[in-house]
């Protein structure tokens, strides 16, 4: 007996990440019965109607369905595109893109990777929605689209019929949860088995963002901050700092805040997660003994700090990490 397969239609975008594009098609087009019969028709739709579509890399693909084909769609997926035009430049559509979106039927489920995000919320679809996109383009996407909650820590947001992933390989985690949405973690975990990836990640984008501490734009902290640096695996005073510039302890934070943006217990704390980042990456030591070279004291101490600030737990971020270093 077949069973009646879910239509997913991945747009096509000129400029488009090939990576993106066939994530789709891997996770959903391994999608099974335990009959394995497929759950999913996954289909490529061109904007501009069947044709050539330019890839970011060095060659294109042909595409065989114009975009009357999003009509009978499901479910329709935007990946990112690095020429999305006025919809990235002036938060708007392009003719084309608006017409192609026309076709969509009310109802359809809406889902973007990474910065196609920029699509779904230029056409009206994340209006008054939480929504996430790539670390790196959060802020100026914010700024676009003011009317969205846009939140950069997690790896993927599921607002019911519109959903949105991070940048790039978090399109893996957010098929995959549809998946496991639509057919339980059974046929996910096969999937996620199948495309040897994990069917879950722990954390979200934080730990994958670079957090470099503010540049101080004065010259009048600085002697302390070294200080502090050389010592952060010992116990470190805000009174100790500011005697390092011969500064009352209230001058000093506040001249401190003005140069870094930040306090100084939150610079010690920033400082501390780098520090405790890089041992977990590139050294053999226990995780008591980073959590004490780092100067977090106990394991306990450094696993709040890294849970709050990265998302994940010490053990998971040097499994996610030391590996790929």
């Amino acid at each position: 007996m077949s069973v009646s397969r879910h239509r997913v239609a991945v747009l096509a975008l000129d400029g488009l990440i090939p990576f993106e594009l066939g994530i789709p098609q891997r996770i959903f087009g391994k999608a099974r019965t335990p009959a394995r019969q497929p759950l999913y028709e996954v289909i490529t739709v061109a904007v501009r109607g069947a044709g050539p579509v330019q890839t970011d890399a060095d060659f294109a693909i042909l595409v065989e369905n114009g975009p009357q084909a999003l009509a009978t769609a499901d479910t329709v997926i935007i990946p990112a595109s690095y020429e999305l035009g006025p919809a990235y430049e002036e938060g708007r559509l392009s003719d084309d893109l608006k017409t192609a979106l026309s076709h969509i039927r009310p109802g359809t489920r809406m889902v973007s990777i990474c910065t196609g995000s920029y699509v779904l919320a230029a056409a009206g679809y994340l209006d008054g929605r939480p929504a996430t996109t790539h670390w790196a383009e959060a802020a100026r996407f914010q700024e676009l689209y003011p009317s969205v909650r846009v939140d950069a820590d997690v790896l993927f947001i599921d607002d019911g019929d519109v959903l949105t992933s991070a940048g790039v390989a978090a399109g893996i985690d957010l098929c995959l949860h549809m998946v496991r949405r639509d057919h339980g973690a059974a046929v996910a975990n096969e999937v996620a088995r199948r495309t040897v990836v994990p069917p879950h990640r722990d954390g979200g984008q934080a730990q994958y963002i670079q957090r470099p501490v503010p540049e101080a734009q004065l010259a009048t902290t600085t002697k302390a901050r070294a200080w502090a640096l050389a010592r952060l695996h010992e116990p470190i005073q805000l009174r100790d700092m500011a005697e390092q510039e011969s500064m009352s302890v209230r001058t000093f934070t506040r001249r401190f805040r003005e140069e870094a943006g930040i306090s100084p217990g939150q610079w010690l704390t920033r400082q501390r997660v780098e520090r405790a980042r890089h041992l977990l990456e590139t050294s053999a030591l226990s995780v008591d003994q980073v959590a004490g070279a780092a100067g977090f004291g106990t394991a306990q101490s450094m696993r709040m700090h890294l849970q709050s600030a990265l998302g994940v737990t010490p053990t998971t971020y040097r499994r996610t990490f030391r590996s790929a270093g």
